[in-house]
């Protein structure tokens, strides 16, 4: 793939469709939804609507973080409070817990693009995303018309406009610095558009999220050093026996998962450091104060996928 190539032939697909409408993308900040933002917005300027939806499941500061970097790119981005809503969502099972939120995340989408008399619906479906979900490894919440799936089902505009769907994560970042993005889009670790409630094994409340974000924040500022392809923390379901102060804690234990790959198809666990590791674990019990134990996942996809859930 020739980036530049393909960038003119996507906006100039995208203008020939969509015409004099309006269209709406759905933006989380990931490389693959903002190249979708970029590449919509040069081929139909302010018809196109670009929607953060603040589900309470993103990284602490992620609606403001989006907001500025596509202001200072000449985009402006709308912010949909729509927390209490996916908080609704209170099932246990992996596969269940992602069709909810699919369910959820699509019938806002269809309130919004009502809204604002959008007739087309953009979004940064990947290659990957539909590999996995074809073949039931887990169901990617940006994935509709491959399955089956009519958009008018959830009221969305009947067509949604996938400009990235042949493309794997490593091409996606190539086209995403070709469009002028800035290193922070393109180079960061890929976030799961479903949030920490991947990352949040069990049911699912704002204590929860809350705990696996700090514990998120901390994995991430220390292992940027090493540059892994993804790293972050997962919250067991369970919990387990430690000690604070000479005192028994039942407290929750956190997994932390980094691994290398090029297009996520294939990964492998990072060589990180013990000393690394060590300052990982002890950030964490001490600034995550309900967490008692932290260990360190080995597994390469395949056997494990990537994320948990």
């Amino acid at each position: 793939m020739e980036a530049k190539k393909f960038i003119e032939e996507k906006v100039k697909e995208i203008k020939e469709t969509v015409g004099d409408k309006r269209a709406l993308v759905a933006l989380s900040g990931g490389v693959d939804s903002s190249t979708t933002t970029v590449l919509a917005h040069r081929a139909i300027g302010k018809r196109l609507i670009p929607v953060f939806i603040d589900d309470g499941l993103m990284r602490a500061g992620e609606a403001r973080r989006v907001k500025d970097i596509f202001k200072k790119l000449g985009i402006k981005v709308r912010v949909v409070i729509a927390r209490r809503e996916f908080f609704n969502v209170t099932t246990a099972d992996p596969e269940v817990k992602r069709r909810k939120f699919r369910r959820t995340f699509y019938r806002m989408l269809g309130r919004i693009a009502r809204r604002y008399k959008a007739k087309f619906l953009l979004q940064g479906t990947i290659l990957t995303d539909i590999e996995e979900t074809k073949r039931g490894v887990k169901t990617q919440h940006n994935v509709l018309e491959q399955m089956g799936i009519k958009p008018k089902r959830f009221g969305l505009p009947p067509v949604v406009i996938e400009p990235l769907k042949d493309l794997r994560k490593d091409e996606v970042r190539e086209v995403a610095r070709e469009l002028g993005l800035p290193p922070e889009i393109y180079d960061r670790m890929p976030f799961p558009g479903p949030g920490f409630s991947t990352r949040v094994l069990g049911k699912l409340s704002p204590q929860r999220v809350n705990i696996v974000r700090k514990a998120n924040t901390i994995v991430e500022e220390e292992l940027a050093q090493f540059k892994p392809f993804q790293a972050f923390a997962v919250l067991m379901g369970d919990r387990a026996t430690g000690m604070k102060k000479g005192k028994r804690h039942y407290g929750n234990i956190i997994v932390v998962r980094s691994v290398e790959s090029t297009d996520a198809r294939t990964a492998t666990p990072s060589q990180i450091p013990w000393e690394a590791l060590q300052k990982i674990q002890q950030r964490i019990c001490t600034e995550v104060r309900s967490v008692s134990r932290v260990l360190y996942d080995l597994t390469p996809k395949e056997p494990a996928t990537i994320e948990y859930i």
